[in-house]
């Protein structure tokens, strides 16, 4: 099963790149059998430009997390905490491998969604 994320361009570009390997949540979906993650570059990109596989979920203190994912995080310290700054715990979804649509894909037409707050599922 998969999931839709919507995720800045900025960040969304740099999976991509491989200088971003884990994708940082303050809640994550419930669903075990979620093995990929389809990737909505939200506004002003406003498309699906790749997916990529879940390696591991990471969920953690903040300060652990941040010390297991700082060299791959693709932000800076300082985004980091102010991101997490009201959560004890956060998530960090790895990469494993990922694959960038050669052309973006429309959310609507493609994968009949609309942009999600946090995450769809996809079948």
């Amino acid at each position: 099963m998969k999931v839709v994320l919507s995720i800045k361009p900025e960040f969304a570009f740099k999976i991509f790149e491989g200088t971003k390997k884990f994708e940082f949540r303050k809640a994550i979906f419930k669903n075990t059998n979620v093995t990929s993650v389809v990737v909505y570059a939200s506004s002003p990109v406003q498309k699906v430009i790749g997916e990529f596989e879940i390696g591991e979920i990471f969920n953690k203190d903040i300060d652990t997390l941040w010390n297991l994912t700082k060299e791959y995080s693709g932000i800076s310290e300082d985004f980091f905490y102010e991101y997490f700054s009201q959560k004890e715990k956060g998530f960090a979804i790895q990469v494993k491998s990922m694959k960038k649509y050669k052309k973006p894909k429309c959310l609507r037409a493609d994968f009949n969604l609309h942009p999600p707050q946090s995450f769809a599922y996809v079948k």
